[in-house]
């Protein structure tokens, strides 16, 4: 019997250690950024959801904005520095690019934002670097954006509610960062 217990709990250890070793290694992909006005395809596993996909397994509605299109990335940089364990790796005047990583094995969600000044409407890509499925996180927490990205424009304001849950902690227990 302890010896069944053991070779479970070393078997759990190893999976555990791997997955984490995994998540070190993961690089940042190559195709990141927006090129030819479209963000790269997201892959064929469920975890990445896009507003330019043209599936709908993976397809996701884009923000759209009212105010002045030269603050709206401002807004959702505010939005997301206020989640935990995020990093803003690049901001221009017309795209975002973030880091979301989860807490226990440090993967990693890459997410990028695009301003469409003319149609009013930010397009946006959220995938995880490694695995195959994310439980439905990117697509939550792009959700969660959203709410907090139109609180803003129904409050006719460029400035988000400070005092804000973080979207981190109103994600389902089991699905916590990403």
């Amino acid at each position: 019997m302890l010896t069944g217990i053991a070779i479970v709990m070393l078997i759990i250890t190893a999976a555990t250690a791997g997955l984490f070793l995994l998540s070190l290694t993961a690089s940042r992909p190559p195709n990141l950024g927006v090129r030819d006005g479209r963000f790269a395809v997201c892959p064929d596993s469920p975890n990445c959801v896009s507003t330019q996909a043209e599936d709908r397994d993976h397809w996701i509605a884009p923000l759209t904005f009212q105010q002045d299109p030269d603050r709206v990335l401002d807004v959702l940089d505010e939005i997301v520095r206020r989640q935990p364990r995020t990093r803003v790796i690049e901001k221009s005047s017309n795209y975002l690019y973030v880091e979301f990583r989860t807490a226990f094995f440090r993967f990693v969600d890459d997410v990028e934002f695009c301003v469409e000044p003319e149609s009013g409407r930010i397009h946006f890509r959220s995938a995880s670097r490694v695995g195959r499925s994310d439980l439905g996180v990117n697509r939550a927490r792009m959700e969660l954006i959203r709410s907090e990205f139109q609180g803003t424009q129904s409050a006719r304001t460029t400035k988000p509610d400070s005092s804000a849950t973080p979207l981190n902690s109103r994600l389902a227990p089991g699905i916590r960062g990403g």
